[in-house]
């Protein structure tokens, strides 16, 4: 069932071509918004809380003229009060599409086994695939729409921000930096996908445990939280760990002149990042909370097959 819809799970499903299709969709639908989904309804299924991904998919289907289906943590329950199977096979009778923000990969991949419409990741443990696309809509509108050969470095956690943005990265040819500290690296097989994206595309994918050698020259540095939701019970190790991998005036000192800084938010100041950094000229981090509206609003057109009405 549901062999012939369209999901968007991992950043690996969307192929090259496609990334630059959806940001090239998601600029136009910025610069003016279109009403491609007059009726439809968009089921936001969240067993994590949330700010900007909420906000963000609720304005993009605004935005298109559809509506929004909101289901709290509490009424979920996705394998403890109902069977994923189960909400997955009604909520397709109900509505055109649905985002799930969940715990592991397992569970949004199971329900979408069982789910008759699109699916879309709005975040699990191991991945964030609109937060890449909206970083990458960011970065193009700082450097162009080309940015085979433009470096980035993310400095921390190789989590599922990290590595959802290794995976588009590197599909667009930019070189990609990585430097985590021992035991935090990115998981294998997201590695094998970014290096063979990167061969493919002329870009590069370097893996250190030097945020020094990461950042040194680079055009755009990221980093994320050292401790991310459900990992609360590490956090005072992780603090000792990732001691030497915040991005701080010192560390930004090495990056080429006038590098961008990246966060997906929300933030700890004075962990991963200083707040002087964070409030720096060269900040683009509310330009890319800004951007989960549109690039959402591309994704949802694409799944749900508009995409190529949208007037640039």
């Amino acid at each position: 069932m549901g062999q012939t819809v369209r999901h968007l799970l991992s950043a690996a499903d969307l192929s090259r071509e496609e990334i630059f299709f959806l940001l090239d969709a998601a600029a136009a639908l910025k610069r003016r918004p279109q009403r491609l989904l007059e009726g439809r309804e968009l089921a936001l299924l969240f067993e994590k809380p949330s700010l900007r991904t909420r906000v963000s998919f609720q304005v993009a289907m605004r935005h298109l003229g559809g509506e929004t289906i909101y289901l709290a943590p509490q009424e979920v329950g996705l394998g403890e009060r109902e069977a994923i199977k189960d909400v997955s096979r009604v909520l397709a009778r109900y509505v055109d599409v649905v985002a799930v923000r969940t715990y592991g990969q397992e569970i949004v991949e199971e329900y979408a086994r069982y789910s008759s419409i699109p699916v879309i990741n709005a975040l699990t443990n191991e991945e964030h695939p609109c937060q890449a696309l909206a970083d990458l809509l960011t970065v193009r509108e700082k450097l162009g729409n080309d940015l085979r050969g433009r470096s980035i470095a993310f400095v921390g956690d190789g989590n599922n921000v990290a590595s959802s943005l290794v995976v588009t990265a590197a599909s667009l040819g930019m070189d990609v930096r990585m430097a985590s500290p021992r035991g935090y690296m990115l998981p294998e097989n997201i590695i094998t996908e970014a290096s063979a994206r990167a061969e493919e595309s002329g870009g590069s994918l370097t893996l250190t445990n030097e945020p020094e050698e990461a950042v040194r020259g680079a055009e755009l540095l990221y980093t994320d939280v050292w401790t991310s939701m459900g990992q609360e019970r590490e956090a005072e190790q992780r603090r000792i760990d990732f001691a030497g991998f915040q991005l701080n005036r010192q560390l930004v000192s090495l990056a080429a002149p006038g590098a961008l800084i990246m966060h997906d938010l929300p933030a700890h100041r004075g962990e991963e990042i200083t707040d002087e950094v964070m409030e720096s000229e060269g900040s683009i981090i509310f330009d890319q909370a800004e951007n989960r509206i549109w690039a959402q609003a591309a994704v949802v057109a694409f799944l749900l097959g508009v995409a190529d009405r949208i007037e640039h």
